[in-house]
């Protein structure tokens, strides 16, 4: 699905449903160096059940056209007005990681207009180290590599992720270098480990929330442990927690039991 949102062609991804208006609706927003396509299981099982969901390519990422935003704060104001732009009053929002982080900010600007809110993988502060942060500027590859390795739990995801066998690495690999290699323009890694390194309004947004949260953590994610998440947890004012036992990305290493907590907590 194309919608033009400030001016600029946006990629969203509907899992395979056509739009409609009348059902609910999901917007799945990813992290850095992702698109849509980390969300396949999750948005193919919502949209053949009664929800409409957009998992859209963020600006200036892969499909969607404009500059990629600079800081959290930015990215929210694209959510919302990817809504306006989708003619929707109200969304739950779901992010992942960095998008988990724009999705809290978002909620935060605009709380009557989201009814749910799901942070899978986030900590806040989400500071990336000096090292990572400079390797993601200079030698984006050896980043790419390293945050794979800090990302996975498990070498190859269960059947109902991305298929038997199939090489989670390698994957996150290629759909790294391919999210990069979309905008020669800019360093789509670096800005968006900026961004998080930069944003400083994580508890002041999850205390002008209004809507139910569900954390889903992972239990050895060593990008944004557990641990990091607890200062948003405690100002959350209605939130529940999931902890599954995979790494950082609980989309394909732990499809199942991530599917079910986002569809039990979707669902009351």
């Amino acid at each position: 699905m194309e919608l033009t949102v400030n001016g600029h062609s946006t990629y969203c991804y509907t899992g395979g449903k056509t739009f409609d208006a009348t059902q609910p609706t999901v917007i799945f927003i990813h992290g850095v160096l992702n698109d849509h396509s980390v969300w396949i299981l999750q948005t193919r099982y919502l949209a053949h059940h009664g929800w409409n969901v957009l998992a859209v390519d963020l600006p200036g990422h892969c499909r969607s056209a404009g500059d990629p935003p600079a800081t959290v704060e930015d990215a929210a104001d694209f959510v919302i007005a990817l809504m306006d732009a989708a003619d929707l009053d109200k969304a739950a929002l779901v992010g992942h990681s960095f998008g988990s982080l724009v999705a809290l900010e978002a909620a935060a600007r605009a709380p009557e207009r989201v009814s749910q809110l799901v942070l899978v993988g986030t900590a806040f502060p989400m500071k990336v180290s000096p090292a990572l942060l400079e390797s993601s500027l200079k030698e984006p590859m050896r980043a790419l590599e390293m945050v794979n390795i800090f990302s996975r739990s498990t070498l190859a995801p269960p059947p109902s992720a991305l298929g038997p066998g199939t090489w989670v690495y390698g994957a996150s690999m290629a759909l790294g270098r391919r999210v990069l290699a979309s905008n020669p323009r800019v360093n789509l890694f670096h800005a968006g480990f900026k961004a998080c390194d930069s944003y400083s309004h994580g508890e002041a947004a999850m205390a002008q929330v209004q809507c139910p949260v569900l954390f889903v953590l992972g239990r050895v994610d060593q990008m944004t442990p557990p641990k990091a998440a607890q200062g948003l947890i405690k100002k959350a004012s209605n939130a529940q927690v999931v902890y599954l036992p995979g790494g950082h990305h609980q989309m394909n290493e732990t499809p199942e039991p991530m599917l079910a907590a986002l569809n039990g907590f979707l669902k009351s």
